[in-house]
C-alpha cells in the first residue's frame, strides 16, 4: 500500500482525537482485513515517529469537485481516531507529543505490527496473559503481573456478560503460573467472597468453606461489628448501650485471661459470651442502697460494696444473682433498672441462642483459636493447604453478610501487617476477591455496612503497603463506594447497559478514553474493555475460556419448560429450608 494509492490524509488534530479522510476505503484496507471500530491505525512523521490511534467512528461527507470542467461530488470517508501513544524505534509509549504536525501519512496498522507491541510491552518475567483482541483473537494482550494485582482490580458488566468467568479465567491462571519446574503448589493467595456459590466448580481443589464449616468467633468481633451485631438502628439509648457494651466485653476478656497484661475492647482475646449475657441481666434487675450506689442488695439478704464499677460488673459477669425488693427512700433502681436496656439484654440473649448464628457462638466458635481461624482463611491448614480459599456466603443470614465480610476482611488485613512486621523476608501477597460487592459494600449510609465498608476500604487504601490487594466483580458499579472503586488502578469493563453504571466507569477511569467507552452496551459475553496501569494501552479484548467453568450459567427455562411434568419433594424441600 502507498501513500498514493490509499489517499488518505489528516484533516484534523485535537488534543484527544485524530480526523482522517480517505477518498477510496477499499484502497486504504490492510490487506484480508476490513476496518471497523476498534481497529487501529498508524500515522507518521518523516522523523520516523509513528501515532498509534484506534478507530472510535466514521461518517461519511461529500465533497465537490470537478471531472472535465463539470461540477461533481465525491464520496469521502472520516474517520476519527483516538490516540494511544506513540511508535519509535519499534518501542511503543503511552500518550507522547513527539509527532511533528503535519503528519504525512496514514496507514492502517498491521497485524504484526500490533502483535509486535504487545509482545514487546514488558519483560517475559513480568507477562501475565489472560486475554486477546476481540477483533484479532490470534494476538494476545498480556499485562503486568505486578501491576495488575497489586494495584487492585475492578470487573464490572452486566449480568451474563461473562464478568464470573472472566474472574475465574484470571485467577485458574494465576494459580496455574508457576516461575520454574518446581512441584507442587506455587506460592498464590487467594480468598473469594461466593455470594452465589458460582466458584467451587471452577476450583475444584480450592478449600471452600461454608455456613457449616465457617468457624467466626464472636470475641474476634471489632466495635463496629459488635454494634451491628447487637444494636439496633435508631434505638434513642444506642449511645448507652455502645459504652456499656464495651465496658462489659473488656472485663469479660479479663477474666478470661487473667495472665495477660494489656487487656482492651479490641485485643483478639476469647472470653465467654456468657459473662456478657449474665451481666446485662443482672444490671436489668439491680437495686441499691439509696444513699450509696455502690452499695447492692440482694434477694436472700446479703449486700455487696463494691470498690468500683468495674468491681461490681466483674461480679455480675459472673453469674446472675437476684436483687432485693425495692423500698422506698432505702432501697432503689440500679441506673440500667429503668427499661433503658431491657431490649438490648432481650437482644443479645436471642442472638446468642439462635442455632442459625452458631458459626458465631456455638461451641465451635467458642473453643477455637486465633491461629485456626486464621489457618482456615489463609489456606493454610495442615493436611488441606490450598492456593484459593472459597468463602460460600449463600447460607450467611442477610443480616450478617457485612459483620461476616467485615471481620474476614479486617483479619486478613492484620494477618498481612503483622506478618510484614514480623518476616519482611517471606512475603505471602493475598488477594481479596469480592463477587457481587455493592451487595455489602455500596455507597450507602446505613448503619449495617458500616463494618464491612471501613474493611474493604482501610483494604482499598493502604493494602498495597502489607501485600494485600482487591479484585472488586460488580453487575452495578454505580452503587459501590467510590472509595473503594477509585482505588482500582486496572479495569475489565464489560457490558454495561445501565446508564448510571456507564457513566459511573467512565468518570473514574483512570484514562480519559473520549467515546471508546460508549461501546460497552454492545459488547459480546466475554469481552471488556481492558485498561489501567498493567496494560500498554487501553484495548477491547475477549477473556480467554475458563476451565472449567464456574456454576453461572442461565437456567434453560424453555428448554427444560419442554420437558415432562416433573414432581417434587417437598419434605426434602421443606427440610433443607428448615436447616
Amino acid at each position: 500500500m502507498t501513500e498514493e494509492i490509499a489517499n488518505a490524509e489528516v484533516v484534523a488534530v485535537y488534543p484527544n482525537k485524530v480526523r482522517v479522510a480517505v477518498d477510496d476505503l477499499i484502497n486504504f484496507q490492510a490487506v484480508g482485513e476490513s476496518l471497523r471500530v476498534g481497529s487501529f491505525l498508524k500515522v507518521s512523521d518523516n522523523e520516523n515517529v509513528s501515532l498509534i490511534c484506534i478507530i472510535e467512528s466514521f461518517s461519511i461527507e461529500m465533497k465537490s469537485v470537478t471531472v472535465d470542467g463539470v461540477p461533481d461530488s465525491k464520496r469521502v470517508y472520516m474517520i476519527d481516531a483516538y490516540p494511544l501513544g506513540t511508535l519509535k524505534d519499534g518501542k511503543f509509549n503511552r500518550g507522547g507529543d513527539e509527532l511533528a504536525i503535519p503528519p504525512k501519512k496514514v496507514v492502517p496498522a498491521t497485524k504484526e505490527e500490533i502483535a509486535a507491541i504487545y509482545a514487546e510491552a514488558f519483560e517475559e518475567k513480568d507477562r501475565f496473559c489472560f486475554s486477546s483482541l476481540t477483533r484479532q483473537r490470534d494476538i494476545k494482550v498480556p499485562v503486568h503481573g505486578d501491576r495488575f494485582f497489586n494495584k487492585h482490580v475492578a470487573v464490572v458488566g452486566a449480568s451474563g456478560s461473562g464478568k464470573s468467568s472472566s474472574v475465574s479465567s484470571v485467577l485458574q491462571r494465576a494459580v496455574a503460573a508457576k516461575a520454574g519446574e518446581y512441584q507442587g503448589l506455587n506460592n498464590s493467595h487467594i480468598l473469594i467472597f461466593d455470594l452465589h456459590s458460582e466458584y467451587a466448580t471452577a476450583f475444584p481443589k480450592a478449600n471452600v468453606i461454608t455456613v457449616d464449616d465457617l468457624v467466626l468467633p464472636y470475641w474476634l468481633l471489632n466495635e463496629d461489628e459488635m454494634e451491628d451485631m447487637f444494636l439496633e438502628s435508631g434505638d434513642n439509648n444506642n449511645y448507652n448501650q455502645e459504652s456499656l457494651l464495651r465496658s462489659v466485653v473488656t472485663i469479660a476478656k479479663k477474666i478470661a485471661n487473667p495472665d495477660v497484661e494489656k487487656v482492651n475492647f479490641d485485643s483478639p482475646l476469647p472470653y465467654d459470651i456468657q459473662h456478657l449475657a449474665n451481666a446485662l441481666r443482672n444490671l436489668t434487675r439491680e437495686t441499691k442502697d439509696a444513699e450509696n450506689s455502690l452499695l447492692i442488695k440482694f434477694k436472700d439478704g446479703s449486700e455487696i460494696t463494691f470498690d468500683d464499677v468495674e468491681a461490681q460488673l466483674d461480679h455480675y459477669c459472673k453469674d446472675t444473682r437476684e436483687f432485693a425488693a425495692l423500698i422506698k427512700g432505702k432501697v432503689n433502681k440500679g441506673p440500667y433498672a429503668d427499661g433503658s436496656i431491657d431490649k438490648f439484654e432481650r437482644r443479645i440473649k436471642s442472638k446468642i441462642s439462635n442455632s442459625r448464628l452458631d458459626f458465631i457462638f456455638g461451641e465451635k466458635a467458642k473453643k477455637t483459636t486465633l491461629e485456626a481461624v486464621l489457618e482456615q482463611f489463609t489456606g493454610y491448614r495442615a493436611g488441606a493447604e490450598a492456593n484459593i480459599t472459597i468463602i460460600d456466603l449463600s447460607g450467611i443470614p442477610f443480616e450478617l453478610l457485612s459483620i461476616t465480610v467485615s471481620l474476614i476482611s479486617r483479619l486478613m488485613f492484620d494477618f498481612c501487617y503483622f506478618a510484614r512486621r514480623a518476616d519482611k523476608m517471606t512475603e505471602q501477597p493475598f488477594l481479596m476477591v469480592y463477587e457481587e460487592a455493592h451487595k455489602y459494600a455500596p455507597k450507602s449510609g446505613l448503619a449495617r455496612y458500616k463494618a464491612s465498608l471501613a474493611a474493604i476500604e482501610r483494604i482499598a487504601k493502604e493494602g498495597r503497603k502489607y501485600g494485600i490487594s482487591l479484585l472488586i466483580s460488580s453487575q452495578r458499579p454505580s452503587e459501590i463506594s467510590e472509595t473503594i472503586f477509585s482505588q482500582c488502578s486496572n479495569f475489565l469493563a464489560m457490558r454495561l447497559t445501565n446508564p448510571d453504571d456507564q457513566s459511573y466507569v467512565r468518570r473514574l477511569l483512570p484514562d480519559t478514553l473520549g467515546n471508546l467507552t460508549e461501546g460497552m452496551p454492545a459488547l459480546e459475553q466475554g469481552e471488556a474493555l481492558l485498561i489501567g496501569d498493567a496494560v500498554i494501552m487501553p484495548c477491547v479484548v475477549y477473556v480467554e475460556k475458563c476451565d472449567p467453568e464456574p456454576a453461572s450459567s442461565d437456567v434453560k427455562y424453555l428448554t427444560l419448560w419442554k420437558d415432562e411434568w416433573k414432581k417434587i419433594d417437598f419434605e426434602k424441600r421443606a427440610k433443607n429450608w428448615r436447616g
